[in-house]
């Protein structure tokens, strides 16, 4: 597309050149000291994470978060916590993209759509290890320079003029202003 230079002007800003969501679903395992004979409960905690773009379409976000677990052992006569601390990288593709960004320098930025949480929580059958599942959802934006073309409209002419053809100045407008209009009543 051509502009005559008289009517576009181009300008280059910072703005949203990609975005991208994941739900993602993973299987942990944490070994407590004890045999478990129940669970009691489960608690993902501690999460933290940060954003980088790898490639022209995918974003990785590394974090980690702890997995706390109540277990009872000893034929549930006895309990325990057992804590682990787990690392994750997770690859979102960026389901819209735009071509036009002018560099490579970009800006990623990561929201928790949802906090790590645990979907399930149960002993396997071995007996001597816990398998916890976990979900998180990330929404992502890349930002980073892109032309934008805009339309230039006519020139304002200035208040001067509006002066000198019989158009009160802005600062003498405010003079015309009724003060009791909001108190007063309507007649």
């Amino acid at each position: 597309m051509t502009f005559l230079d008289n009517d576009y002007r181009e300008i280059i800003t910072k703005a949203v050149c990609g975005r991208g969501r994941k739900l993602t679903k993973s299987m942990n395992h944490v070994s407590p000291s004890h045999k478990p004979s129940s669970i009691l409960g489960c608690w993902v905690i501690n999460h933290i994470y940060h954003a980088k773009k790898k490639c022209t379409d995918i974003v990785e976000v590394h974090g980690t978060y702890d997995i706390n677990i109540w277990y009872s052992f000893n034929d549930n006569t006895k309990t325990e916590v057992v804590s682990e601390k787990v690392n994750y990288c997770d690859e979102v593709k960026l389901s819209s993209r735009d071509e036009q960004c002018l560099h490579d320098d970009y800006e990623v930025i990561a929201k928790v759509i949802q906090q790590p949480n645990c979907l399930q929580c149960k002993i396997e059958k071995q007996g001597n290890r816990i398998a916890v599942e976990v979900e998180r959802e990330f929404v992502v934006k890349v930002i980073g320079e892109t032309k934008v073309n805009v339309k230039v409209s006519p020139t304002h002419q200035s208040d001067e003029h509006d002066h000198k053809h019989g158009r009160p100045k802005d600062d003498d407008r405010k003079d015309d202003v009724r003060g009791d209009f909001i108190k007063g009543k309507r007649r």
